[in-house]
């Protein structure tokens, strides 16, 4: 799931880059040669669309989305796995919910024939063709980590579920930054 993640991870890398350097283009023409390509914002609109489930994706997967702790590190051991399996349980509703909409939305403007109201007029099934793609993939890995989080509350493997799924303490976090400082540094820590 990591190498998943991460190739993810890449996509969005990309997708923000190009478009800093789309932006900065078009700022630059319009600075300099009074020019405009017309439409930047629309292909920013575009860009967002389909880079946020992906980075919905890195951060449930890498663990790195904010999470308040403070009663949860105080609850019994298996209070914390069967919040925690909740947690990926709600995460998983939350992506089929929110795959269903981006289909039905895909499908609306397939049958419309919906345009941009922009100087482009771009069809919007192609930018919303490639959001649902990037949605899926989202869905995908809140599915099945949903899958593995309520496979463990059964097996009642509360140790696993809390270290799989469970947010990092401050030690665990404060490791973390060490290992990657040192890993930065070539190991001269």
């Amino acid at each position: 799931m990591t190498i998943y993640a991460r190739i993810l991870g890449i996509i969005f890398g990309i997708l923000m880059l190009l478009l800093a350097v789309l932006i900065t283009f078009e700022t630059l023409i319009r600075k300099f040669f009074s020019l405009s390509l017309g439409g930047v914002d629309e292909l920013g609109g575009y860009a967002i669309a389909i880079a946020a489930p992906l980075a919905f994706c890195v951060a449930m997967v890498e663990q790195s989305h904010i999470r308040i702790n403070l009663l949860h590190m105080r609850l019994p051991t298996t209070a914390q796995a069967v919040l925690n399996a909740l947690a990926a349980l709600s995460m998983g509703l939350l992506a089929a919910f929110l795959l269903y909409f981006t289909v039905q939305t895909v499908l609306d403007t397939r049958m419309y024939r919906s345009i941009a109201q922009t100087p482009w007029a771009t069809p919007l099934i192609y930018p919303q063709a490639v959001w649902l793609v990037a949605m899926t993939a989202f869905s995908l890995a809140a599915a099945l980590l949903s899958v593995k989080a309520i496979l463990l509350l059964l097996k009642r493997d509360w140790k696993t579920l809390n270290r799989q799924f469970g947010p990092s303490s401050a030690t665990d976090e404060l490791e973390a930054e060490l290992a990657d400082l040192e890993h930065r540094e070539g190991g001269k820590l």
